[in-house]
Formats: structure tokens, C-alpha cells, sequence
């Protein structure tokens, strides 16, 4: 008799300890933010802890408790640059009683900067795509390349001062605009200087033409980041984090209060995006 209460007290004390375990175990699974949707979806309360999707008819869709507690923790905690009164900040204005704040997958005002690496005519090149997210018919989407930042490229351009003194003596035509060798053969370095004033490189367009000729080729994504702008006078960086721990993912590495007329500024800024 006390053999068999021995061991069936020793089987509930194992039990007991492997769900413990088992819940140990999943707690850092529930609480990585695996995917972006899924950061939307937490954000704006529409998910539980362990990944169920809440919908506009269940009582805890949007709630604001579940909204404090997730958007609490989003951001990335080892970036000390974050005030912690700037985050109470943004955490009171997204989740106020009367005018609460929620991202939209399809809102715009936000893109990816994917970070590249290509061969270019054997050598190594990195490149960064700026994408967003572009409706289709029947309220579909697909991400396409708006932007690009190809450093070894663009550094051939505009290289110094030196063209802005450079012009087309107004009179040019008189002489059948010959003077135009010294801009195509004697100084080529120079040439963009002699377009019009607001005319701009497109590195798009060079891009694409470089990958038709053959001369551009893809070799893999190195990172990857989100801009986010369609928050009320606010911008964050959403960042992947894969480490131990339970602040992991897909969490905020980056926020910022925005004035009037700061937004766009700041857009440009990332995308390196030199137009006026």
C-alpha cells in the first residue's frame, strides 16, 4: 500500500514538473513576434499570447489593457538610446481612451530598406532596395522596388564642386553646339553638371538597365528593416532580433517624435533622397 501511494505521488510530482517545463520551455516561443503581420496584429491588439487571432466581434478585439501590455513590449530593450518617458509618451497616444492609434498593413506611409548584395561586372557590390506595398484590383497587394541606394554608383556622381562652374556659353547654338565636345569627350566626369537645374540621376532606372545588360547580378539579402511613418507625428524602426531571451523578433529599434513638416524630411533622409 505505501509503495503504491509512494509511486503514484511521485508520478503527479513529475507530471506537475514536465508541465512546468513544457511551459517554460514555450513561454519564449509565444513571446517572439516571429512574423511582421503578426507585430501588426499584436500592436493593435488583434492576437492573443499565444498567436490566436482575435476578430472585430470578439470582446477582447482591440482591447486596450491587451494593447498596453503588448505595445509595452515591442520595442527592443537593449536600446538604452529610447528615453523610457518617450516610449510612455507614444505608448499613452496609441492606446488613448478616446482617439486609440492602429497601424494599417495597407495604410501606406510605411516601406522595407532591404539590404543587398550583388555581383557587379565579378565584384562585390551592396545595394539597398527601398520597397512598399502597392494595391492591386480587389483590394490585393504586392511589394514593389521604389527606390535604390547603390553607394557605388552614386558616388560617381556630383564627385566635388569643381562642375558647378561649368556651363554652355548661352550663345552655343551659333556655333552648332560643337562646344559640346568638351562636356561628352574632355570632361565626362562632369557631365550631369551641364543638365538642367532640378534634373536628378535616376539610380533606378541605372539599376534595372545595369541587370538587363547582364552586368548586375543578384546574390542575397544581407538585412532587412521596416520604416514606419503612418503613426500620428511618430516614426519607429522595426527590426529583426534573433537571440535568446523573450525580447525577440520583430520589435522596435528605432522611435522618434516627428514635428510638422519633419516627415517627409526624414523619409528622404533614409532612402537617401536628394531631390528638393
Amino acid at each position: 500500500m505505501f509503495k503504491n501511494t509512494f509511486f503514484i505521488a511521485l508520478f503527479i510530482l513529475f507530471t506537475v514538473n514536465l508541465q512546468a517545463q513544457i511551459f517554460t520551455d514555450e513561454t519564449p516561443f509565444y513571446a517572439e513576434t516571429k512574423q511582421v503581420n503578426q507585430f501588426f496584429r499584436r500592436f493593435n491588439g488583434e492576437e492573443d499570447e499565444k498567436g490566436n487571432r482575435y476578430w472585430e466581434k470578439d470582446a477582447q478585439y482591440r482591447n486596450r489593457d491587451l494593447r498596453r501590455k503588448y505595445i509595452s513590449i515591442l520595442f527592443n530593450n537593449q536600446n538604452f538610446s529610447i528615453p523610457s518617458d518617450q516610449k510612455t509618451k507614444f505608448l499613452e497616444e496609441m492606446t488613448d481612451v478616446k482617439k486609440p492609434v492602429f497601424l494599417s498593413f495597407l495604410g501606406g506611409d510605411w516601406f522595407a530598406e532591404v539590404e543587398t548584395e550583388f555581383a557587379y561586372k565579378g565584384k562585390k557590390t551592396i545595394i539597398n532596395l527601398y520597397m512598399q506595398l502597392e494595391v492591386t484590383g480587389n483590394q490585393g497587394s504586392k511589394w514593389v522596388i521604389n527606390r535604390v541606394h547603390w553607394y557605388d554608383q552614386e558616388k560617381q556622381f556630383y564627385p566635388d564642386s569643381t562642375g558647378k562652374h561649368l556651363f554652355l556659353h548661352p550663345l552655343s547654338h551659333e556655333l552648332d553646339f560643337m562646344n559640346l565636345k568638351k562636356v561628352l569627350l574632355d570632361q565626362p566626369e562632369y557631365v550631369e553638371y551641364f543638365t538642367e537645374k532640378n534634373a536628378r540621376v535616376d539610380f533606378l532606372s541605372i539599376f534595372l538597365y545595369e541587370i538587363k545588360l547582364g552586368n548586375l547580378k543578384f546574390e542575397t539579402v544581407t538585412n532587412l528593416k521596416f520604416h514606419v511613418f503612418q503613426l500620428n507625428n511618430w516614426y519607429f524602426e522595426l527590426s529583426n532580433f534573433n537571440r535568446k531571451g523573450l525580447n525577440t523578433g520583430w520589435l522596435i529599434s528605432n522611435l522618434s517624435p516627428l514635428k510638422a513638416g519633419e516627415k517627409e524630411k526624414m523619409s528622404k533622409f533614409i532612402q537617401h533622397d536628394k531631390r528638393q
